[in-house]
């Protein structure tokens, strides 16, 4: 995995250009809520308190014999946690409490907006990588694990207190992680059914395949990991106070755009083509390989003014397309 000791401005595209994961270490080490952690998970508390605003956050409990991970129940029919709403500093003093126990239940708020729970964190607390229209998340807990899971968003994970295990997986890897339902997930993200750490191999074969291809990073305080679009991610917090600040964002479009969600594209696709014919399905993937993931589109013979959705799009034209999508989709 790459690694970085210092990035500014003039390496900023060389690190988030790749779309491979990258590791910068010690990028955030000057954050006052890094120095808090360093003191103790008491002093963080307090000075999360400060920025508090009484909004409350989505957090979550798990009993204590799942040891912290997050997952479905033994049927699929649910999940193993119990989900509660509570301000951000209260889910501190929680996971406070509960540091005092070797086994206790695990408890996590889970991507809070920091602008609505903690205004004016980030004036003190800010990432230079990024433009500030990008809004920060909070994650705040004790030892939580996430199976792999992905989001379709470019991701800076930031790590302000405790240390945290990653394990990534490529986007080709999906076959080979036995994801479970895509509408009906424990994070909202589709989520490996497999455990990292005790595979059952027999259920899940091709797991094997997935694990020679994983990268796995344990960062501390101060580091932050870059997570490209759609890499698959378990992510583990080893301590008995964790924080995490993260950031999500789209890329833009060559005309500059703000990308769309594709997902809704992977939900139409499987409403629309998934169930056709084999050889009319293979005659549409040859339509997405041209006008989709082909690298080389020669439209030389069409005029530029009536390339349409082939061409640049203006917002004008984009906000055309989703209004006839949208008309189109109505049942």
């Amino acid at each position: 995995m790459r690694e970085f000791t210092q990035v500014d401005a003039s390496r900023r595209d060389e690190l988030l250009s790749q779309k491979t994961p990258a590791v910068l270490r010690g990028f955030i080490r000057d954050w006052p809520a890094v120095r808090a952690g360093r003191e103790s998970a008491a002093v963080l508390t307090e000075y999360l308190r400060r920025f508090d605003s009484g909004a409350l956050v989505d957090a979550i409990m798990t009993p204590p014999e799942v040891e912290g991970r997050i997952h479905y129940n033994e049927a699929l029919s649910g999940f193993n946690f119990h989900r509660n709403r509570l301000p951000l500093s209260q889910i501190a003093e929680q996971v406070l409490r509960y540091a005092r126990f070797e086994k206790s239940p695990a408890v996590a708020a889970q991507s809070a907006l920091v602008r609505d729970c903690l205004p004016g964190f980030t004036a003190e607390n800010s990432l230079e990588l990024l433009s500030a229209e990008v809004s920060p998340r909070i994650w705040l807990g004790n030892r939580i694990t996430t199976p792999a899971h992905v989001d379709e968003w470019n991701n800076l994970a930031c790590v302000v207190a405790g240390r945290r295990r990653f394990t990534l997986f490529p986007p080709e890897q999906i076959g080979n992680l036995y994801v479970g339902p895509l509408d009906f997930a424990p994070t909202g993200a589709p989520m490996s059914l497999v455990s990292l750490h005790a595979p059952d191999l027999n259920r899940f074969p091709k797991f094997r395949a997935a694990l020679a291809a994983a990268q796995t990073v344990e960062l501390a305080p101060g580091d932050v990991l870059f997570i490209p679009p759609l890499w698959w991610h378990h992510v583990e917090s080893l301590e008995r106070f964790n924080v995490l600040v993260n950031y999500w964002w789209h890329d833009r479009h060559g005309d500059g755009a703000r990308a769309d969600s594709a997902f809704e594209a992977l939900v139409h696709g499987i409403l629309s083509i998934r169930s056709l014919p084999p050889q009319t399905r293979a005659a549409w993937r040859s339509f997405f390989e041209q006008y989709v993931f082909g690298e080389e589109r020669d439209l030389r013979h069409i005029p530029d003014d009536r390339l349409g959705l082939l061409g640049e799009l203006s917002p004008q034209q984009r906000l055309a397309l989703r209004a006839h999508l949208a008309k189109r989709l109505q049942p």
